[in-house]
């Protein structure tokens, strides 16, 4: 079956809204002269969505999603942001169960289903992201692991039309350590396998699944060209909006 690819540009902790404005102003231009099909999506920190989404207004290429949210709607939850709000300033996409919300926040499965939930209640999509570190792996229990995250993030929801899913092993964020092609593909297979017994084989069949962990113009090519790897979401790739772009045009080959 056919998906189109999903390539996101995660900031994290970087870029404040002038910074966006300069990386905007030099991505625009290359994307609107871009053949590829691919969608792109750019997650930005909390104060610098809305210069972005104002920025690109009318750009019907690129998406803008949020990094985090709240599983609270409102109330007394002193500095965090809710689904609704980040609607209402022009988000599309929220990322959720990043491994740096997992290992530094604390975040669990749990927290990370409640935050699903949210998000998709306010008609946006979680790219809800999935990954084992490097002990885990050499313990032989990288399928554990991620048969976990996925049942318990996707605890009593229905339908996957609206989500992203992001496999990103934890030993290759941010350490220029990339998994194979093969690697990659292997254990993106298994997790479409996971997504068919809960759901169904059509179900598997469509919903997007990303790969995560130093994506950069050189491997974009081969790790984006395998069966079951259906996009990006890039890290530090996508700070500058040449190596970004560049990941993009090889994704197209």
């Amino acid at each position: 079956m056919s998906r189109n690819l999903i390539v996101a540009a995660n900031w994290k902790l970087n870029k404040g809204p002038a910074d966006a404005t300069a990386f905007l102003d030099a991505f625009v231009p290359k994307v609107e002269a871009f053949a590829g099909s691919a969608e792109i999506v750019i997650a930005a920190p909390f104060v610098t969505i809305p210069s972005v989404v104002a920025q690109l207004a009318g750009n019907s290429r690129i998406a803008v999603a949020a990094q985090n949210c709240s599983e609270q709607e409102s109330g007394a939850f002193t500095g965090e942001v809710s689904a609704a709000m980040l609607k209402e300033v022009g988000a599309q996409y929220i990322i959720t169960g990043h491994s740096e919300r997992r290992s530094i926040y604390g975040e669990s499965d749990a927290t990370i289903n409640a935050k699903n939930k949210a998000i998709l209640a306010q008609g946006l999509k979680p790219i809800f992201c999935i990954g084992e570190t490097l002990e885990e792996r050499e313990g032989g229990k990288l399928e554990s692991v991620l048969r976990t995250q996925i049942t318990d993030g996707l605890k009593d929801i229905d339908s996957l039309e609206n989500i992203v899913i992001a496999y990103e092993p934890v030993w290759a964020i941010g350490t220029g350590v990339t998994a194979t092609a093969e690697q990659a593909q292997d254990t993106q297979q298994f997790v479409r396998s996971v997504i068919a017994e809960l759901y169904n084989q059509e179900t598997a069949d469509a919903v997007q699944i990303q790969y995560g962990g130093s994506v950069k113009p050189g491997n974009a090519g081969e790790l984006l060209g395998q069966q079951d790897i259906d996009g990006a979401l890039v890290g530090g790739a996508a700070l500058e909006a040449d190596s970004f772009f560049g990941i993009l045009e090889n994704s197209a080959q």
